[in-house]
């Protein structure tokens, strides 16, 4: 069993597609303790590039984090013709939240050559986090092959090992918009030491993280902010009247992924992946890992974005890959109250002052 703990700094460099898990995600990250964010750099997959950068920004000036680089990367995937997802997310991707623009701008400098002169700068210092497509990591790859070494961790939300897909009977979305990019990625990795290896948070363990409306409410009264009642008997889209920012837009993004869900018939409820790798990341989370090498499908039209993991060596090729085989949802969500609700009631105090 994995217990790590937060380290006195944990750099983090984010790669995302924000999304409403990835915002709540980043404002878990910006209410973690002893973490930095170092920057984020954005690409396309649950909307466009340039809306991700958009979210980003307006969520780091909720959250109170100004000055954080954000970053375009590529707006389409390396090969195949990019597909979002506004049905899942919304059309601005975070759901029925609206956030005011934000003052900070985009920055000059590409993803890639953040990530690259970020970890270069700071050997073996700098932990990524990618919730999104893998594009703009396989391009930074292609400019500085050393990027696995030179990286003290790499955790990364996508795939699924025996498990359904959520975007095709086979395959998880991140892999999906951008499977090229995912193959490379994986491919550096084969034969690095354990300890060098990405740790992949798939889906078999991230729908484990459900989101309940009772996980909202309890936040809200956590905050200081009263109920905050969310319902499927609500009529679609019932907007938050809560008087604090930061429960006002969680409630509302997470309301129209409870509302998706419940589409699709899986219950009112929210899968939360990217706030499970991002705990992950800072050492928050309690997990088990399975070495694996894993490949992925680019070219069948039936199974392509398809995660194959071999557990047992039957390829005899070398591991690339710490799969994720357990986790703790009831804690994960203790914590996400504790750490949101410390932050939605110091941005509600600042609001005041």
């Amino acid at each position: 069993m994995t217990a790590s703990k937060v380290s006195p700094t944990t750099r983090l460099l984010l790669d995302v597609d924000t999304g409403i898990d990835d915002a709540v995600a980043l404002l878990y990250l910006m209410a973690a303790p002893g973490v930095a964010i170092e920057a984020i750099t954005c690409t396309a997959g649950n909307v466009g590039a340039g809306q991700v950068a958009a979210n980003n920004l307006a969520l780091l000036e909720l959250g109170g984090c100004v000055g954080v680089e954000v970053a375009l990367g590529s707006e389409v995937p390396l090969e195949v013709p990019l597909v979002t997802t506004e049905e899942t997310h919304g059309d601005q991707g975070i759901g029925y939240a609206v956030l005011p623009t934000a003052r900070q701008g985009i920055s000059v400098r590409h993803a890639v050559d953040v990530w690259v002169d970020t970890v270069r700068a700071h050997p073996g210092e700098i932990t990524g986090l990618i919730t999104g497509p893998l594009t703009n990591f396989a391009l930074a790859l292609r400019a500085e092959p050393r990027l696995p070494v030179l990286l003290k961790n790499l955790v990364i939300m996508g795939g699924a090992f025996n498990y359904p897909g959520n975007t095709t009977p086979v395959a998880e979305w991140n892999v999906s918009v951008d499977p090229h990019a995912a193959r490379e990625v994986f491919a550096a990795y084969r034969g690095l030491p354990e300890e060098k290896l990405p740790v992949v948070c798939a889906l078999e363990t991230t729908e484990r993280i459900e989101c309940r409306p009772e996980h909202i409410d309890r936040l809200s009264r956590a905050a200081g902010a009263g109920p905050e009642h969310v319902s499927p008997d609500d009529a679609a889209g019932t907007l938050s009247t809560n008087a604090n920012p930061v429960i006002t837009c969680l409630s509302d993004a997470l309301r129209f992924y409870l509302e998706f869900h419940r589409l699709y018939d899986q219950g009112y409820v929210a899968h939360l992946h990217d706030l499970f790798a991002a705990m992950v990341a800072t050492g928050e989370a309690r997990y088990s890992t399975r070495l694996a090498t894993v490949d992925v499908e680019t070219d069948s039209q039936l199974t392509i974005g398809q995660t194959v993991g071999d557990f047992t060596g039957m390829w005899r090729r070398l591991p690339n890959a710490r799969v994720v085989s357990e986790n703790h949802p009831g804690e994960c969500f203790d914590l996400m109250i504790d750490r949101l609700s410390a932050l939605a009631r110091m941005r509600e105090a600042a609001r005041r002052r």
